[in-house]
C-alpha cells in the first residue's frame, strides 16, 4: 500500500510561500512568469500567494521588463521594509550588535569592548540588553516588527534541555551557561520574538554560503580566525543553491594538534593550532621574541605590528626576520590545519575570515595555500580552492542574523506570534503540533494540488 501523505493543508500553504520567498530573496527580482519554472508551482498557486505576500507588506513591485511580444512583466522582489532583523557577535575582544532590514542592509549599531572585564556572563548579558535598546532606539524602529535575533558566540551550544540554549565556552570560562534563560530575562523585546544562538563560526559559514565567497558551493569549510580560532563546514543545497534543508557544523578547530608537545594552549591542552594561530597567541611569540610590543598591547595592536614588521613598506626598513620566522610557523600550521579539513569534509572552497584572518591573509594567503597542498591528499587538494571571505569583519552579525531570517524564509514568511499558555512542560498542544506552529499566523490559502 502507498505510503499516505502526511502533509496538512497548512504544510502545504506554508511550503508554497516558502518557495515563493526564497526564490525572490536569493534570486530575485523576479516576474511571476520566471517564478513558476523556478519554484514548480502552478501559475495559480503562484498568483494566491503573491497577493498574500503583498497584502502583508513582505513583497513588492521592483520594476517592469519587456517580455517578447506580449504585455510588459512586472518584477516582484522581497521588500526590505518588511520585517527587521539583529545580528550579535560576541567575540573575543567586542560584542556587536547591528540591526538590519529584510534586505540585511544594516539600519543601526553599537559596539562594547570586552578588554576590560573579559567575558563575565553578566556584563556580557548587559552588553546585549543595552545593544539591542540603543540600535532599536537609533533607528527609531518598533521592536515588534523583529523577526528574531540571532547570536554568534564562541564555543559549542546545547539547546535540548529546559533552559534553551546552553553554552559551553571552554576558553572564556564559560560552564553550562544557561544564556538563553539569562538573555530572555534581560533583553527588552516582545515575547514573542525568538532568539536563534549558535558558534559564531556557524554564524560567520552561513553568512559566507548565502552571499559571500562560499555562495554556489556544494560545501564549504570556513575558518574564523580572531583571537581564538574556530570554523564551521556549511553543505549547501543541490548545485550549491539555498535549500532550506542546508546544514552546518561548528568545528572545535582551533583545538586540533598540530605539533606534539607544542606550546601550551589557553585551552589547556597543548599543541593546538589556536596556540599558533591565534591572534592572542602571536601576540605572545611576539613578545616572548622581544618584539618590539608596549606590555599592554592588545591583540590588534600587536598583530598590526607584527605584520609591520615582517612586511614593512617598499623603501623602509629591512623586513624583521623574527617576525618572518614566526609568520612563517603561523602559515604552516594553518596550511596543515586547512589541510586536515580538506581531507575530512572534502570542501570544494575553504574561506579564511574573522578579524584576524582578514589581517594576515592578504599577506600569508599563499603560503597556506602551498602547505595545505603540501598537506592534503594530491586529489582532495586539487579540487578545493583556498581564498578569503568576502564579508568583512561584520561577517559574523550578518550571519547571526540569517539565524532569523533563514526560520523566517522556511516558515514561508509567517510572523512570530505569542505563545499561549500551557501546562508546565507540556510540549505540544492539541494537535500534535508545538504551540508556536498550532498558534502561529496563518493566511488565507495558497495551495498547489499536485502531490
Amino acid at each position: 500500500m502507498a505510503e499516505r501523505d502526511s502533509r496538512t493543508v497548512r504544510d502545504l500553504r506554508r511550503g508554497n510561500r516558502a518557495r515563493v520567498l526564497q526564490r525572490l530573496y536569493f534570486d530575485g527580482p523576479l516576474s511571476r512568469q520566471e517564478l513558476g519554472p523556478a519554484t514548480g508551482l502552478s501559475s495559480g498557486s503562484i498568483s494566491n500567494v503573491v497577493t498574500e505576500l503583498a497584502a502583508e507588506r513582505l513583497l513588492e513591485e521592483a520594476g517592469v521588463v519587456d517580455s517578447d511580444g506580449g504585455r510588459p512583466r512586472t518584477l516582484l522582489r522581497v521588500a526590505p521594509g518588511g520585517a527587521l532583523l539583529i545580528g550579535i557577535d560576541i567575540g573575543e575582544t567586542r560584542v556587536r550588535v547591528e540591526l538590519f532590514d529584510l534586505s540585511l542592509t544594516e539600519l543601526a549599531r553599537t559596539e562594547r569592548l570586552l578588554a576590560q572585564h573579559g567575558h563575565d556572563v553578566e556584563r556580557i548579558v548587559a552588553h546585549v540588553r543595552t545593544g539591542v535598546a540603543h540600535v532599536l532606539r537609533d533607528a527609531g524602529a518598533d521592536p515588534r516588527e523583529l523577526l528574531g535575533i540571532g547570536i554568534g558566540v564562541p564555543g559549542i551550544i546545547e539547546r535540548d534541555g529546559p533552559e534553551g540554549a546552553v553554552v559551553h565556552g571552554q576558553t572564556m570560562g564559560w560552564t553550562a551557561v544557561p544564556f538563553e534563560r539569562l538573555l530572555r530575562a534581560a533583553v527588552d523585546v516582545p515575547a514573542e520574538v525568538p532568539l536563534f544562538i549558535d558558534n559564531g563560526a556557524k554564524t560567520l559559514g552561513q553568512a559566507e554560503m548565502w552571499f559571500g565567497g562560499g555562495r554556489g558551493a556544494g560545501t564549504a569549510a570556513i575558518a574564523l580566525i580572531g583571537s581564538g580560532v574556530g570554523a564551521s563546514v556549511i553543505r549547501g543545497g543541490e548545485g550549491g543553491t539555498f535549500d532550506e534543508t542546508r546544514h552546518g557544523s561548528a568545528l572545535e578547530w582551533g583545538h586540533t594538534t598540530v605539533q606534539l608537545r607544542g606550546r601550551r594552549c589557553r585551552c589547556g591542552s597543548i599543541g593546538c593550532l589556536e596556540a599558533y594561530a591565534g591572534a592572542e597567541a602571536m601576540r605572545e611569540r611576539w613578545q616572548e621574541a622581544d618584539g618590539p610590543l608596549p606590555a599592554d598591547a592588545d591583540d590588534e595592536t600587536a598583530l598590526a605590528a607584527l605584520l609591520a614588521a615582517a612586511f614593512p613598506p617598499p623603501g623602509g626598513p629591512a623586513p624583521d626576520q623574527v617576525a618572518v620566522s614566526l609568520l612563517d610557523e603561523t602559515a604552516e600550521c594553518l596550511g596543515a590545519a586547512v589541510a586536515d579539513l580538506i581531507n575530512l569534509f572534502l570542501p570544494e572552497r575553504v574561506l579564511l575570515g574573522g578579524w584576524a584572518g582578514l589581517q594576515i591573509g592578504p599577506h600569508l594567503l599563499p603560503d597556506i595555500r602551498r602547505y595545505a597542498r603540501e598537506y592534503a591528499l594530491r586529489h582532495t587538494g586539487a579540487r578545493a580552492t583556498v581564498e578569503m571571505g568576502r564579508l568583512g569583519p561584520d561577517a559574523v552579525t550578518v550571519g547571526a542574523a540569517t539565524l532569523p531570517l533563514a526560520d523566517f524564509l522556511a516558515r514561508g514568511g509567517t510572523r512570530p506570534m505569542p505563545p499561549p499558555p500551557v501546562d508546565e512542560g507540556a510540549r505540544t498542544v492539541p494537535g500534535g503540533r508545538t504551540p508556536t506552529e498550532r498558534w502561529a499566523h496563518t493566511p488565507s490559502p495558497a495551495l498547489e494540488t499536485k502531490p
